[in-house]
């Protein structure tokens, strides 16, 4: 009697444990996402996950993650301590046409002030992919802004180029999702958590 109980308090200690593994990622399209992670020394949460779609493909998930929920852009904005959006591609891309899609948005999100004090950053940023022939599939791409140090730019957790200092090219970057012309509405509200994209959780 005493070894079915052990079993059974066994099993259901299986069960919880698995629960509890299963509780700290949010899976998208496949693709797991941690619900928190530590960047400087600081816990963020992830705010909110979606699909970046092409006509009817796939080409990224991205994941926005903050210190606290935050359910606005000008919140998102504002929000203070570190920040990060986390990419993993959906497909092969060259990053000609990655880079492209990048400074696009930048280029309708950002306005002509903001443009003009940002302009040799941008220009920088331009040219970082030039290292990078193609992004393939599962990779992982993170746009972290550190207080103190800037913008941070890795890809499968290698450092590309050096650190953006200006807070205003964060807030472009994180405008090609989330400005008044983002580069996918559908993912653009996932991220704020509003709502889930077209099949992102499937």
């Amino acid at each position: 009697m005493r070894l079915m109980k052990l079993k059974f308090w066994l099993t259901g200690l299986g069960l919880a444990m698995g629960v509890a593994a299963g509780a700290n990622a949010t899976e998208v399209a496949g693709v797991k996402l941690d619900d928190t992670l530590q960047l400087a020394n600081t816990e963020l949460k992830l705010n909110g996950a979606g699909i970046r779609y092409k006509a009817i493909f796939k080409v990224y998930i991205a994941g926005l993650y903050l210190k606290e929920k935050k359910t606005t852009v000008q919140d998102v904005l504002n929000a203070d301590g570190p920040r990060r959006v986390t990419l993993v591609m959906m497909r092969d891309l060259s990053s000609e046409d990655f880079s492209r899609g990048f400074m696009q948005g930048i280029q309708k999100n950002t306005d002509k002030a903001d443009k003009a004090k940002l302009t040799s950053q941008f220009l920088r940023f331009g040219e970082l992919f030039a290292s990078v022939p193609e992004l393939k599939k599962g990779d992982v791409m993170t746009n972290d802004w550190i207080p103190g140090v800037g913008t941070v730019v890795a890809l499968n957790g290698k450092k590309m180029g050096d650190p953006y200092p200006d807070i205003l090219f964060y807030n472009a970057l994180l405008r090609i999702w989330l400005g008044e012309s983002p580069v996918d509405s559908g993912l653009k509200k996932a991220m704020l958590g509003e709502s889930e994209n077209r099949s992102a959780f499937r």
